[in-house]
């Protein structure tokens, strides 16, 4: 092969590699889609997650299994209508496959329905959307709720049984939050004294939540609950923030998608645990089964469970499993897996509690 065959192969093998990285970062519509095009639409980003983990893994998984596919991404930024709008816009396009992590499940039905009787085939991810979905990648979510539960009995200790707990539930349009709150309450109903105040929080909120348990202080004193249940990481700071400000300490408080702000609470004690979901598999899974529905392959080898959901059910289904994170399995699970940089975690005075765990 000549220097210039060489070069100009090479400059198009750059250009396949290139090219699902680059739509993922832009709602702009390239024209001519079809059987190589891959939707995927998240629904906000404010929880770190979605992309700094999920775009790109999910993007650089079907890039590797498909030169020649191209990911159209779109992120709704919380927004029913702009979800609706960019669904809507990749089908009129001629998407076949749509990956989609649902703002509001029950909105989506009418969406996903209507895609289906098109022959577009839907991949409910990390929340089950309503509708004819046609394959579903998550985790097991009561089981999360299971753990978050237990998490909080472990905190409170031999003090469990008399202790009162605030409970901070996730967004009512997520359909996650009601297996959440479901696991939790199997695990503290009977165990703790009582449920002194229970809430759910629209957008999964950290503002609103800061807002709510500042107004429970406010209306019960700062002896009037013994911990504090909360569903995300995301609530979970603007909770903390609140007891912060209230001049309150050593209160057990939970979340879950170890994100590094909540790592570095569980370092300097401010946060007693969170709830380690590991997104490499879960997005990959989800790209790998897009990318067979995309070519009419099967995809029963990657959805070893069902699901159902108001209006479906059978639906294949790969659900993972979590894991508790305390200061002191840290450096066995999230340090150890890559989630977070120890000079990231130890960064902002957190260099001597760091030693003492061990993590630097």
């Amino acid at each position: 092969m000549n220097v210039i065959m060489r070069r100009a192969l090479t400059g198009a093998m750059a250009l396949s590699l290139a090219a699902p990285l680059a739509a993922c970062g832009s709602d702009h519509q390239d024209a001519g889609a079809g059987k190589d095009h891959i939707g995927l639409l998240l629904p906000e980003s404010k929880a770190a997650r979605y992309e700094k983990f999920d775009r790109r893994i999910i993007s650089a998984r079907i890039a590797s299994l498909c030169l020649e596919c191209k990911v159209d991404y779109h992120n709704a930024e919380q927004r029913v209508d702009a979800q609706k709008r960019q669904f809507d816009a990749l089908v009129t396009k001629g998407v076949k496959v749509i990956i989609l992590d649902p703002v509001d499940a029950e909105a989506a039905k009418s969406w996903v329905d209507a895609a289906a009787k098109k022959g577009v085939k839907v991949i409910a991810y990390d929340r089950l959307a309503e509708g004819d979905v046609a394959a579903y990648v998550s985790y097991d979510n009561e089981k999360i709720g299971r753990l978050q539960g237990q998490g909080i009995l472990a905190a409170l200790g031999s003090q469990a049984a008399a202790s009162d707990v605030v409970m901070m539930n996730g967004s009512p349009t997520d359909p996650n939050a009601p297996s959440y709150k479901k696991g939790a309450h199997d695990v503290l109903d009977g165990k703790v004294h009582k449920i002194v105040y229970e809430k759910s929080i629209p957008d999964w909120s950290a503002v609103q939540a800061k807002k709510e348990m500042s107004d429970l202080i406010d209306a019960r004193g700062p002896a009037g609950f013994d911990a504090v249940y909360s569903a995300n990481d995301g609530m979970a700071g603007g909770i903390a923030a609140a007891l912060k400000s209230a001049g309150i300490k050593n209160v057990p408080l939970g979340g879950q998608d170890a994100e590094l702000p909540a790592l570095q609470r569980l370092v300097a004690g401010t946060q007693s645990f969170t709830i380690y979901k590991e997104v490499r598999p879960e997005a990959e899974t989800a790209a790998e089964i897009a990318f067979r529905l995309l070519r009419g392959k099967n995809i029963t080898s990657l959805t070893s469970a069902t699901a159902q959901s108001k209006s479906k059910s059978g639906i294949p289904a790969q659900l993972f499993k979590a894991q508790i994170v305390t200061r002191k399995n840290m450096k066995d699970t999230v340090v150890r897996d890559g989630v977070v940089r120890t000079d990231l975690l130890c960064a902002d005075g957190l260099s001597a509690q760091c030693k003492s765990l061990g993590l630097t």
